[in-house]
Formats: structure tokens, C-alpha cells, sequence
């Protein structure tokens, strides 16, 4: 089932305002677990992290920042086009 452009403009303000959050804090937390390791490792996970992150809602984050596909075009005016 597609969701329309409505319902992922509404899921991606869930995803980053309240899935993000909790994502830096599972990332923190995995980072504390390793004990404090080397910088460039530490790097590394905090990329991998950052960028999986995004892959499952690919969907939902697609063509957000577009016009709406399912809206009606705008009038348009009766005006000589000056």
C-alpha cells in the first residue's frame, strides 16, 4: 500500500522529530558500550550509524520537499498578462 504524499509528509515529521532522537541515543549508547575505543573507529561507527539509519524510510523521505503531486493545479488568472 503507497502512502499518499499527506501521510509521508506527516511520517517523515515523526521519523525526525521523534525516531532521530532515539536513534542518537541508541548510537551513543553503542559507542559507551565499546569503551571509549580509537577516534578513527569511533568515526566510523558514528557514519555507519548515520547513514542506516536512513535506509528503511528511503521511501518515506522521497520527493517531501516537492509540490504536491495530488494537488489541483492553481487557478489561473483572468487577467491581459500584464
Amino acid at each position: 500500500m503507497a502512502l499518499s504524499y499527506r501521510a509521508r509528509r506527516r511520517w517523515s515529521l515523526v521519523i525526525l522529530l521523534v525516531g532521530l532522537p532515539v536513534w542518537i541515543v541508541a548510537a551513543v549508547s553503542v559507542v559507551n558500550w565499546l569503551d571509549r575505543p580509537p577516534v578513527w573507529l569511533e568515526l566510523f561507527v558514528y557514519l555507519g550509524l548515520g547513514i542506516v539509519w536512513m535506509i528503511p524510510f528511503r521511501f518515506v523521505f522521497r520527493g517531501i520537499g516537492q509540490p504536491d503531486p495530488d494537488a489541483p493545479p492553481p487557478p489561473r488568472s483572468g487577467g491581459d498578462g500584464r
